[in-house]
């Protein structure tokens, strides 16, 4: 499986920069190891820096657009019989829509952080017919930082890059903890404005 996830990221990165953009808007292969493996090709010099941070930030958000207006035009009962499809469970979209329904569309930036949470939120934010623009902004807020941090340790780890889930576990597991005490923050704010 390893040898076949690493044909896949050296085709997925002999197309360059575009390259990070589609393996990110079809993520087969988690963003995580996309990005890394395209920051060791930034450390490498075939890539650069800032169009790779570029790439990211546009496949990692046409990709929650897709599954944003499978929800908004597909609805439910769309995604329960289809979703299967494009990897998308009945208990993730389950999960999805208590977490919007709960915290609001102020979830759609923190919820990005979390995993299993973070591709599935965009579901219920196109179920509840979003402002796409709002959507948009949200997670193109989450998704460059998410971009920044991947390529710059994976360019950081070289060719040890295929470390990247063991080294990256303690800085993510750190970011998933601040997303949720700021989801509860804003859910503690919203109770007692009321």
């Amino acid at each position: 499986m390893k040898d076949l996830v690493i044909s896949l990221l050296e085709w997925i990165m002999s197309l360059g920069h575009l390259g990070i953009a589609l393996g990110l808007m079809v993520e087969v292969i988690p963003s995580e190891l996309v990005l890394s493996y395209g920051g060791y090709m930034v450390s490498q010099g075939h890539l650069n820096f800032t169009l790779s941070v570029i790439a990211g930030t546009i496949g990692g958000t046409l990709a929650q657009l897709f599954l944003y207006w499978m929800g908004y035009y597909g609805g439910r009962p769309f995604l329960e019989k289809y979703g299967k499809y494009v990897l998308i469970s009945k208990k993730q979209i389950d999960l999805s829509e208590r977490w919007f329904n709960k915290y609001g569309t102020g979830v759609i930036f923190f919820a990005r952080f979390i995993p299993v949470v973070r591709h599935a939120i965009s579901i219920p934010a196109g179920i509840a017919k979003m402002s796409f623009a709002k959507f948009t902004l949200f997670t193109t807020l989450a998704v460059v930082p998410w971009s920044i941090f991947f390529i710059e340790l994976g360019s950081r780890l070289g060719s040890n890059w295929e470390d990247i889930k063991t080294i990256a576990a303690p800085y993510t597991r750190g970011i998933m903890i601040i997303a949720v005490v700021v989801i509860f923050l804003f859910i503690l704010y919203k109770v007692k404005k009321k």
